[in-house]
Order: structure tokens, then C-alpha cells, then sequence
């Protein structure tokens, strides 16, 4: 990249926090959501950027060489059980057993970019930085654990609590997804009396222009296809139930349903019904452990895909689809809306009876309602990279060093 495209990390070096990401591929753990984002942060800014990895909310920085190591293999294939103490060696700096790891000297002044979550609730995180002259940007994704705490962990709310009034308090700027997500962040800031520091919306780019060039999957009926983790507020035991209903009324000649995602939290009963339910064996697919390339295919040849959630800070798949003509049947959020404007079915997600008449509808060889949906789709604008990037250029220059 050229120094234009790096115009607003011009008050110094930048450096990525990619401690999330390390964990995850030391433990082989596929990208989800939010480690994409962070991934297309890697691909951004890795020639120009060093990465940042924190130990018991300690910064420690890789050296230049160290970085490009360890972007690289961020970039390439699934880890394969690299130690946490070798990646640290790599940076010159620590080692993940030591008791007390020290931020380097040669860390001073610049902008850390951190765009997971994780371990925003360290407070020395920040204190370190500043002491060295960084300036902190902290991406925000969701406030779901505060906001809809009865879909998350106890231990999850009080930990996501904490980490947004750490941000809160330290970060020098805060980009947020949507719109929908600042404006929960700013409720948040109000009911506890916090300011605001600088924020930006910066919508997530989608990258699928690969899988346009790929054939869509081969299916002998017609199938329709759920993307995310297992985990309550997705909805899935909805859309299980409802599948049994379709096949009831519709038997061998019932659409399949393929259902991408890891097992989260509390998500027996989805799995029990998965693996068990002689109704849904022949007609559901559960792909646990998909590749990126795998899920695009899937997707390329849904008739739509389902997205019943009952919240979300973004809804990444859902811009993914669009981008690909593929239609959306989605439950009626305003971080929804705000990505996709009017162009998905709307629908409650508790509303069995919409749903089901909707998936039949869709199902159909002829569908009209299929057909209306993909003559909005040719007018939906895909959100891109890099408008994202040059929104947080613009946000960067405007906020000092």
C-alpha cells in the first residue's frame, strides 16, 4: 500500500492486536465472524504494520521480522498446535510462562489497532500503551452480552461489561459496524454517567468476489442454509422445529436445510435434535467445521439463506449472501436493515406460520416471492473493505496523536 492509503496512521507506527487470533490458530480453531474482521485487518495492514499479542493484559510487541512471521501464518492454513511460547520467542520478548512479561522498550508512540474483543477489560492494557505514546482504537461489535443477557454466560456479561467501560474510559477512538451497535454503545455510556470518546460507524466489508467464480453446490433438491455459531439467540431450535413441521407436511419433497456452525453455549437441545431426530436425518445437514470456501459454495446454491437471529451487531453472512444474488429470509432487525436496506423478507422470528409459508414459497421452482427478493437483490451495493478502511483513514486523521 502506498502512503495515501495509510494516510490517518501517519502519527506514528501501527501495530495490530492480534492475541485473539494467535489463540486460535495455535488451537486450530476455524475463523469465526469477528476473527475475519480481524483477518482483513491483518491483510490491510501487514506490510506496513508489527503485531501486538497481550499476556495477562500486557502488551508485548513482535519485532517487524517476527511480525511478518506471524502474519503469514494468520493468512495461510488452520494451526497446527504451535506454542503460545514459541510465537512469543518469535517477538524477541517473553515467554507465555513467565510471571510478569514487560512491554518492550523500542515500543513507543504510534496507534494500536484492536478490533476483537478480547481482553478489553484489562485497564494496565491501555495504561501500558499510553505510557508509551499509542494511541488505542478499539472496534466494537456488539453489546449483546448487555444488552440481551439472558442469550450469554453470567461470567460473559459481567466480562463484557467491564470491557466496554474499559474502552470506554481509555480508548482514544471507538469504531463501531452499524449504527445500530454505537447507538447501543452510546445507551450504555449514558446509563453509567461515562463519556464518549471519538467514534466512527465503519460498515464491514464482504469478501466474495473468489466465490462468485465457484459453482454453486450440486444438490438434487432444493435446500436452504443457516450460518453461524449454535447458540440461543441464532434461533436455530426455531428453525429445527419448523423443519419438522415442513417435512411433515411435505415429506421426501421437503427443501433440505444445511446448518454451518460450531457448537457454542447451551445448544444440547439443537444437538440432540441433530443428531437424533429420525425426522430431520435424511433432510438436515450439520457442517460443524466448514471451511470459508466450503460455506460460500453452500451458499451460492441456497435458495435463500435463513437468518432468524434474535439480535445481532452486524449480521456478516447476510452481507455475504446479497453480494453473492443469493435471497434472505431474515428476522426484522435494524442492524439488519441497516446493511441490507429493504431487500430481504422481514419476518418475526417467533412466527412459525410466516416462516414456514415462506420457506415453502421459496422452495418452489418458480417462486415469486423468490423472484421479487432477487429483483430488489440487483440493486443492493455490497459494504467493501475498503470503504471501511478509508472510513477509519478519515476517522484517524481526525483524532490526535
Amino acid at each position: 500500500m502506498g502512503a495515501k492509503a495509510y494516510a490517518g496512521l501517519a502519527s506514528g507506527p501501527v501495530r495490530l492486536d492480534v492475541t485473539r487470533l494467535v489463540q486460535r490458530w495455535v488451537r486450530g480453531i476455524r475463523p469465526t465472524g469477528v476473527d475475519r474482521v480481524g483477518l482483513a485487518y491483518v491483510r490491510r495492514y501487514a506490510g506496513q504494520a508489527e503485531a501486538l499479542i497481550a499476556i495477562r493484559g500486557v502488551p508485548v510487541a513482535f519485532t517487524r521480522a517476527a511480525s511478518e512471521r506471524v502474519f503469514a501464518l494468520l493468512l495461510g492454513t488452520t494451526g497446527t498446535g504451535l506454542p503460545v511460547s514459541r510465537l512469543c520467542a518469535l517477538a524477541g520478548a517473553v515467554t507465555a510462562n513467565q510471571a510478569r512479561p514487560q512491554p518492550p522498550a523500542h515500543m513507543k508512540g504510534g496507534t494500536v489497532l484492536h478490533t476483537i474483543h478480547s481482553g478489553l477489560e484489562h485497564a494496565r492494557y491501555f495504561r501500558v500503551l499510553w505510557a508509551r505514546g499509542f494511541r488505542t482504537i478499539v472496534m466494537v461489535h456488539d453489546l449483546i452480552p448487555v444488552t440481551h443477557p439472558h442469550y450469554c454466560r453470567s461470567a460473559s456479561v459481567r466480562q463484557h461489561t467491564r470491557r466496554m467501560c474499559t474502552a470506554l474510559r481509555w480508548a482514544a477512538g471507538i469504531v463501531t459496524n452499524s449504527q445500530a451497535t454505537l447507538d447501543a454503545l452510546a445507551v450504555f455510556a449514558r446509563n453509567r454517567g461515562m463519556l464518549m470518546p471519538p467514534t466512527t460507524v465503519a460498515r464491514l466489508g464482504v469478501d466474495t468476489p473468489e466465490a462468485l467464480r465457484l459453482p454453486p453446490q450440486a444438490s438434487g433438491r432444493p435446500y436452504f442454509v443457516m450460518v453461524g455459531t449454535i447458540e440461543p439467540r441464532k434461533n436455530h431450535w426455531f428453525i429445527l422445529h419448523l423443519w419438522r413441521e415442513l417435512i411433515a407436511q411435505c415429506g421426501n419433497q421437503a427443501p433440505r436445510l444445511v446448518v454451518i456452525g460450531r457448537p457454542g453455549w447451551k445448544c444440547g437441545n439443537e444437538l440432540d435434535m441433530l443428531s437424533q431426530c429420525r425426522e430431520l436425518r435424511d433432510a438436515v445437514i450439520h457442517l460443524p467445521d466448514c471451511p470459508d470456501e466450503v460455506m460460500l459454495a453452500q451458499l451460492r446454491g441456497a435458495r435463500a439463506l435463513l437468518f432468524p437471529s434474535f439480535i445481532e451487531g452486524y449480521g456478516l453472512p447476510l452481507a455475504e449472501a446479497l453480494s453473492m444474488g443469493v435471497p434472505v429470509l431474515a428476522s426484522n432487525l435494524a442492524a439488519f436493515r441497516e446493511v441490507a436496506g429493504e431487500v430481504p423478507d422481514y419476518l418475526d422470528p417467533l412466527d412459525g406460520a410466516s416462516w414456514l409459508a415462506r420457506v415453502r414459497s421459496y422452495g418452489e421452482p418458480s417462486s415469486m416471492d423468490r423472484e421479487r427478493q432477487m429483483a430488489r437483490l440487483a440493486g443492493f451495493c455490497a459494504p467493501t473493505w475498503p470503504e471501511h478502511f478509508a472510513a477509519l483513514d478519515r476517522f484517524l486523521d481526525g483524532i490526535a496523536p
